[in-house]
């Protein structure tokens, strides 16, 4: 069971990117897939938009309007998009199954990708 997140890179702020989570040997259409930001070195790590097994989605109040999450069944692979970026949004986004944390946030779990890289230049 893997997940591979890719598509981070260096972009302007402003702009825009589309963030790739593919997985092998785990069926993405059957979990509720999540992705979360963490610095670099940091522990913290902080939701930004999920899609559950039925396709609805959610995401963080702080990137709704610029961030959307969407899943290609075929493809086993979720996509998240990021429009109007800011330099505040740079860090290291990762895929994960999402679970509900005991404050009832929502956390990642088991399995998790490795992360991808965003730098948003100002």
């Amino acid at each position: 069971v893997q997940l591979q997140a890719s598509g981070g890179g260096l972009v302007q702020a402003g702009g825009s990117l589309t963030l790739s989570c593919a997985a092998s040997g785990f069926s993405l259409a059957r979990h509720a897939i999540g992705w979360f930001r963490q610095a670099p070195g940091k522990e913290r790590e902080a939701f930004m938009c999920l899609i559950n097994s039925s396709g609805t989605t959610d995401c963080s109040d702080s990137v709704k309007g610029r961030f959307a999450v969407s899943r290609d069944n075929a493809k086993n692979t979720v996509y998240l998009r990021m429009n109007d970026l800011e330099v505040d949004d740079s860090d290291l986004y990762f895929c994960a199954s999402v679970m509900i944390g005991v404050d009832l946030s929502y956390i990642p779990g088991d399995p998790r990708g490795q992360g991808t890289l965003v730098t948003v230049s100002s």
